[in-house]
């Protein structure tokens, strides 16, 4: 425990401090359920550490600690113990999860649209460079990635394939400036960066299909050093977080007018 949640236990919960409820507690439990909601979390996956959660959101360990407990309690997560233990999501999306992901998106959907198309414009940015600077090393990296990604399975296994193909891009464009700009600005947008949003289950088999085509048009553009189309293809293939977060909103009924949705 750090000294201030410890002064903060100690002083008891109050509005807006890290106790075992008030206002703080309440936007980390809405800031993840929207997480898991969105994908950033597929269920089998582990959430990262308490203290890891803390930095990504701000937050202190004992505020992290109290959102977990309501998490489960919703029956979001459950929480081993041990060496191997952790706090893993068991489902996406309940029936109680979708008046919480409307109030969250819809309060913060200017932001988001704004930082997705950052992202979007970096990674073509990335993408550029990757064409221009990639070693045979590189491509032999990105290659099995992209193999790795076919072949993987729907959901979880398909996201984390998806991860290391996004990583072996971006190490291929040998600029760490650009790495540690994309990285800050990913996570902003989700808190399982480098993890991309993966979607609602219902429309996930469609949107790994058309990730898959456009995989392979991107590393196609890279490996054959054709720089302006692979910046346009990552552009366009990253502008799916923005269409899953529109169709997340779509769902709760809270979807501002004239919004495009995810296919």
């Amino acid at each position: 425990m750090t000294q201030t949640d410890a002064a903060r236990s100690r002083a008891g919960a109050t509005p807006g401090t890290a106790g075992t409820g008030g206002p703080r507690v309440a936007a980390v439990t809405e800031r993840l359920v929207t997480a898991i909601a969105t994908g950033q979390y597929l269920p089998g996956s582990r959430l990262p550490p308490e203290r890891d959660l803390a930095a990504a959101l701000g937050a202190g360990r004992m505020t992290v600690r109290a959102a977990l407990a309501h998490l489960a309690r919703r029956g979001l997560i459950e929480t081993h113990r041990g060496r191997h233990g952790g706090s893993f999501v068991l489902q996406q999306w309940p029936d109680s999860s979708t008046e919480i992901v409307g109030r969250t998106l819809s309060a913060t959907y200017a932001q988001l649209r704004d930082l997705c198309e950052a992202i979007a414009r970096l990674h073509g940015a990335v993408c550029r460079a990757a064409a221009e600077h990639r070693s045979p090393a590189d491509l032999e990296r990105i290659g099995a990635a992209l193999e790795a990604y076919a072949a993987a399975g729907s959901g979880l296994a398909s996201q984390q394939a998806d991860s290391a193909l996004h990583l072996a891009l971006i190490d291929a464009a040998h600029n760490d400036t650009l790495r540690r700009v994309l990285a800050d600005l990913e996570g902003q947008l989700s808190i399982g960066a480098p993890a991309h949003l993966w979607g609602a289950p219902e429309g996930m088999h469609a949107m790994e299909a058309r990730a898959l085509r456009e995989h392979r048009d991107l590393v196609a553009a890279v490996a054959g050093r054709r720089a302006d189309d692979a910046e346009r293809i990552a552009r366009a293939h990253v502008a799916i977080d923005l269409e899953l977060l529109s169709a997340a909103l779509a769902r709760t009924g809270a979807l501002p007018a004239g919004t495009p949705t995810a296919p």
